[in-house]
């Protein structure tokens, strides 16, 4: 029954952040380097900060940060590669769509933000632990490969005129490349977040309850990608001639665009707020506590299809893409319980 429930709180995080792409959406006027940054500013900080502080106070929390000073190092350090993940991420998107786009990068990240870290960890990958999570890690890939498949169908079902009215700007080959540069770099959040398990821990001996003592570990990898996406934002500010376009923006489009980039940041910071909370329904150092970012990465697969089938993005791909895509997701969700066959 834990476990079922730790599952569900995951699935909803994983469903808000899958739903985190249809508010940029309403987004008016601004350019791409300034939104990003808005909805990052909710998503990698304000939200983060508010989310630690149901862990501990803000006094404990910089104290923790001190007294660990290597473990907040290299969670932060892993957080700005990570950020390069989030970069490469939004521009998956812009190519492949929502479903493909997010399939390949995901997909990518699965892999490596679960079994690196298990590693790291201690776990060997060839005992009977270790076989059972390697099992879930292939299924999972197997599941997101065949979506993958199902993505390619479309691209050769669907007319120029129907990709470029689904996807503005789809481009398979460059999207593709990106997006699995985006997956490899994403895992870091993974790594970031096995670095700062003795932040975890020395929340937990400050009182934080099991529910949010990851809150303030999740607080320094996404600070550290806010850090790379400031950077980039403000490079790209610098080189378009956009940095006063926020504030010159009319009254209502910037109320618009501010609650719409509020919204986007909520969703997508849902996502690791509901992993942590979802974990310690887990059992420690168990299969399912090892598989749980495969977890949140094969649900974001799949709500995120659901989306992209919502937003018409699988229009015209023809029955039999659909139907891979229809076993691609079974597949996905079947991985979710293997951990618990054994």
């Amino acid at each position: 029954m834990n476990t079922l429930l730790g599952l569900i709180i995951i699935a909803i995080g994983s469903m808000g952040q899958s739903s985190s792409y249809v508010p940029i959406n309403k987004i008016k006027e601004w350019s791409w380097e300034n939104f990003w940054l808005t909805q990052g500013v909710f998503a990698w900080l304000v939200f983060p900060l508010l989310g630690a502080l149901l862990a501990n106070s803000l006094p404990e929390i910089f104290s923790i940060y001190g007294a660990n000073g290597s473990a907040t190092f290299w969670t932060i350090f892993y957080g700005v590669l990570w950020g390069i993940g989030g970069l490469t991420f939004g521009l998956s998107m812009r190519f492949l769509g929502i479903a493909l786009g997010q399939s390949v990068a995901l997909g990518t990240c699965a892999a490596f933000g679960t079994i690196i870290p298990a590693m790291i960890s201690g776990t060997e990958l060839f005992s009977p632990k270790g076989l059972v999570l390697l099992l879930a890690v292939v299924v999972t890939l197997v599941g997101i490969a065949v979506v993958g498949y199902a993505g390619s169908l479309r691209s050769k079902n669907m007319t120029e005129e129907e990709r470029k009215k689904a996807i503005k700007d789809f481009a398979l080959k460059k999207g593709l490349l990106i997006a699995l540069l985006s997956g490899v770099m994403s895992a870091c959040f993974s790594l970031g977040l096995t670095a700062g398990t003795p932040i975890k821990e020395a929340a937990v001996a400050n009182g934080a309850s099991e529910l949010f003592a990851l809150n303030p570990v999740i607080l320094l990898v996404t600070f550290g990608g806010f850090l790379t996406n400031l950077v980039y934002c403000l490079y790209m500010n610098n080189k378009n001639k956009t940095g006063k376009e926020i504030f010159t923006s009319s009254k209502s489009v910037l109320i618009n665009n501010l609650l719409f980039c509020t919204l986007a940041g909520l969703l997508w910071y849902s996502q690791f707020f509901g992993l942590g909370m979802g974990q310690s329904f887990f059992e420690p150092n168990s299969v399912m506590m090892a598989f749980s970012w495969s977890i949140l990465m094969s649900l974001n697969v799949v709500f995120s299809n659901v989306w992209g089938i919502i937003l018409k993005e699988w229009k015209g791909a023809g029955n039999k893409a659909i139907q891979y895509l229809a076993v691609g997701m079974a597949i996905l969700i079947f991985s979710l319980i293997i951990p618990n066959l054994f």
